[in-house]
């Protein structure tokens, strides 16, 4: 268990703070669960050319809003982290904070690399070179969404037993 306060916040700030975290946080895990809903349904009923479309619309629109989400969330539990005593929890914490944040540039830039790998094909189709890359690529970004979801959730957990 964390050890008490180290410093106070004034209570309004503080439950302010708390308020835009739990609302950053809820955006960020909402958003992730909408992704995976949305692929899902996409891959069932759009085609590939249209499906490469949507999620390059998706991904650049999801972006602004997920990326903002997160910056919230992890300036807003920082702040409140600060008016604690350092300890292994709030250690295991920034360690987890910046995994999510190196999975999620990660997770952007194989993105990118994606839809220019499915572009191509579309220019190029048949090539088994850019099939088999397409494949690989899709199994990186399994395991990316994976991590993200993972330490998004570990995050929870560690902010909520912080916190209570």
């Amino acid at each position: 268990m964390t050890a008490g306060p180290a410093m106070a916040l004034p209570q309004p700030a503080e439950t302010t703070l708390t308020a835009v975290l739990v609302l950053a946080t809820a955006v960020w895990v909402g958003g992730l669960v909408a992704i995976f809903v949305v692929a899902r349904v996409a891959r069932a009923t759009l085609g590939t050319a249209e499906r490469v479309a949507f999620f390059r619309g998706l991904g650049r629109a999801y972006g602004l809003a997920g990326g903002l989400a997160l910056t919230i969330a992890l300036a807003s539990g920082a702040v409140l982290a600060s008016t604690y005593r350092w300890d292994g929890q709030l250690t295991a914490s920034a360690v987890v904070a910046a995994g999510l944040v190196a999975a999620t540039v990660a997770g952007v830039a194989q993105a990118r690399r994606m839809t220019r790998l499915r572009q191509d094909a579309l220019r190029h189709p048949g090539s088994l070179e850019l099939t088999a890359r397409i494949r690989r690529g899709a199994r990186n970004a399994s395991v990316l969404r994976a991590a993200i979801a993972v330490l998004s959730l570990a995050l929870l957990a560690l902010g909520t037993v912080i916190a209570t």
